[in-house]
């Protein structure tokens, strides 16, 4: 099992005659058992192909031409068209979307999110990788070109939540250099706002019995720690989790800005001191350095084994 993707989703690239999209394109066929981009999207280029796939002008031809619903988009288009881009898509009957553009104004971010959930749809991003389940399917450049990707990803029973495309690979690189494996990893984004927060995807990862564990990395800034601790505490949560947060230095550096846009602390309780005291608090391991992660995920599967 695996959560939001598996082997027969279809999704198409929106803005797909990008050089970056071209690219990502490329991976994701490559990868896995290989993934049904089923078609692409950029106005004006109707009847042009990226590998194979069909480009049309716009989401309803690509739906038509599919002949049945399409799962998903994956969202490379320019800051400025985003936001059209995503209504398209959800007014076309998509329900995950991937954005992976970055510095699109927030107000458009907010009337996206909005969107989606009054359609029932689903917003991965913005201004993230996606989303890989091993060995099955990427849908992003989640992972790089797919023979990296197989390297850092390899089958498992963790699930990866993660605010940096980057260190999503990280972190699956070194669980899977301990035997241990990913069952989905998504790159959730580094925004001040996004779709979807670790708390938001807890459920889902609750139900797929294959996922045994949680791991997420995370940053100052934010209400997101706070939410997810609450959401474990009153839902029981029988996945235990294990953090590594990044960024403790601006605790000591006030003013000092640290990589993703939603880092901004806006008070105490967006500091990294404060985010990791609430974790623990909720029962949450944290790590202190990357390295740290496999072991503390493996005893505390441990222990809910002899728990249970």
């Amino acid at each position: 099992m695996s959560i939001l993707i598996d082997a027969e989703t279809t999704f198409i690239v929106q803005g797909i005659t990008g050089r970056e999209a071209v690219n990502l394109t490329r991976e994701c066929l490559d990868y896995g058992v290989g993934a049904k981009v089923v078609g692409g999207v950029t106005p004006g280029r109707k009847g042009r192909e990226v590998h194979g796939v069909p480009v049309f002008d716009t989401v309803a031809q690509a739906v038509e031409h599919h002949g049945s619903p399409i799962d998903g988009s994956v969202v490379t288009v320019p800051p400025a068209f985003t936001k059209d881009a995503v209504f398209e898509a959800i007014e076309n009957g998509i329900k995950l979307i991937v954005i992976v553009t970055e510095r699109i104004p927030r107000r458009d971010v907010a009337q996206m999110v909005e969107l989606a959930g009054l359609r029932g749809a689903r917003i991965i991003g913005p201004n993230c990788l996606g989303i890989i389940v091993p060995d099955v399917i990427k849908m992003g450049g989640i992972g790089g070109p797919a023979k990296d990707a197989a390297k850092s990803y390899s089958k498992g029973n963790v699930g990866v939540i993660s605010r940096s495309g980057g260190m999503t690979t990280e972190m699956s690189s070194t669980l899977s250099a301990a035997g241990l494996g990913i069952s989905t990893a998504v790159s959730i984004g580094g925004d001040a706002i996004i779709g979807q927060s670790y708390a938001e995807l807890m459920p889902l990862f609750e139900a797929d019995e294959e996922t045994q564990a949680i791991v997420i990395y995370t940053e100052p800034g934010g209400r997101m720690e706070a939410e997810l601790a609450r959401w474990t505490t009153e839902n029981q949560s029988r996945l235990p989790i294990v953090a590594f947060m990044a960024g403790k230095f601006m605790d000591e550096m006030p003013g000092m800005s640290f990589g993703h846009a939603g880092t901004i602390v806006e008070g105490k309780e967006d500091t990294a001191t404060e985010k990791i005291a609430r974790l623990k608090e909720a029962g949450i391991e944290v790590a202190e350095e990357i390295s740290e992660i496999p072991g503390l995920v493996k005893q505390a599967m441990d222990q809910r084994s002899a728990a249970a």
